[in-house]
């Protein structure tokens, strides 16, 4: 059985910094509704989409322009069995800067494909980091990806 992570990776032509700052704007690229803090370590904040989606998230690490860490504490993915499928995964955003370029590494830990969510959870990852926060960092304006 497969067990790899879900993971993409973006570069963009900012700095380590810029980039950081972004991802802790949560809510402009991520869409639904957030509730809490997010942008100091030990900060918890919720999000929801409608009622498909709830997960609690409490930021683990911050390393300011290196790497953004949340753990999840408490998920409710309604449209699957096991509804519960994301607590006690991680979701964590490495960033490096080489050559005037930035990358960033997003890994959902423990996102793996033998969940049942994994393909809907995948593919929306997918078009949050690619599209809405890839915007975000290059323009200064998330994207509507749903």
């Amino acid at each position: 059985m497969e067990t790899a992570n879900f993971t993409t990776t973006i570069e963009v032509d900012k700095s380590a910094k810029e980039v950081f700052d972004a991802i802790n704007k949560v809510s402009e690229w991520w869409q639904g509704e957030i509730t809490g803090l997010t942008a100091a370590s030990g900060n918890e904040f919720d999000y929801r989409m409608k009622d498909i989606h709830f997960s609690k998230q409490k930021i683990a690490e911050l390393i300011p322009g290196k790497k953004v860490v949340w753990h999840v504490t408490d998920s409710n993915l309604s449209s699957f069995s096991d509804t519960g499928e994301w607590t006690g995964t991680k979701i964590i955003f490495e960033i490096e800067e080489t050559g005037g370029r930035t990358k960033v590494r997003f890994t959902h830990l423990g996102l793996v494909p033998a969940f049942q969510c994994y393909s809907n959870c995948s593919r929306a990852w997918g078009a949050l980091i690619r599209e809405s926060l890839f915007s975000l960092i290059t323009t200064g304006k998330g994207k509507n990806v749903f």
